[in-house]
């Protein structure tokens, strides 16, 4: 791991399929002089980055002992600014409660606020603009399934993220322990 003083973001990694999905969306909608990332859910905005082996370490524990997660992406939601698919799956909530309890210390106050995961396809536009690509979007939309398959911790670069590392979650369904 090389050090770097760019903050650190956390984002689940999405099974191919939702991934490929969701990237499509953004890549449509998102203002492309602004569209610097592929689709993605992020758990964490800015972690300290003189932190990077412990979060690294609770990373390789917390997912040492997570399954899959399954996701329901059930609605769309305007962001003002902008338009989301929601996310739903309370093994996620689970999972950012447990690392925002252990690094309660270190969360800046936007990591600090309620958790609503979402995966943004629509960013920094007008409020016109963000209500006709939902009204035009929210008829056709049914709700879709999907999985988490790990965390995916990134150095923020101002634009582009650098990934640092990848975290896969267990194979084995905890129904079946």
């Amino acid at each position: 791991m090389s050090q770097s003083s760019a903050p650190l973001v956390l984002t689940l990694k999405l099974d191919g399929h939702s991934f490929d999905r969701f990237n499509s969306l953004r890549q449509q909608h998102f203002p492309p002089e602004r569209n610097f990332l592929p689709a993605h859910i992020t758990l964490f905005h800015a972690l300290p980055s003189q932190h990077e082996r412990s979060i690294c370490h609770t990373l390789q524990e917390v997912c040492s002992q997570t399954s899959v997660l399954p996701l329901i992406f059930p609605t769309l939601r305007c962001l003002g600014n902008g338009v989301a698919i929601e996310v739903e799956s309370s093994e996620l909530l689970q999972i950012h409660q447990d690392l925002a309890y252990r690094w309660k210390n270190w969360l800046t106050p936007q990591d600090r606020q309620r958790y609503r995961s979402h995966i943004t396809i629509q960013n920094k536009v007008s409020p016109e603009q963000a209500r006709q690509l939902y009204d035009r979007l929210l008829p056709e939309w049914q709700l879709q399934q999907g999985q988490g398959e790990g965390l995916l911790l990134w150095y923020y670069k101002g634009g582009p993220w650098e990934l640092v590392q990848e975290f896969g979650f267990s194979q084995t369904n905890n129904a079946n322990k």
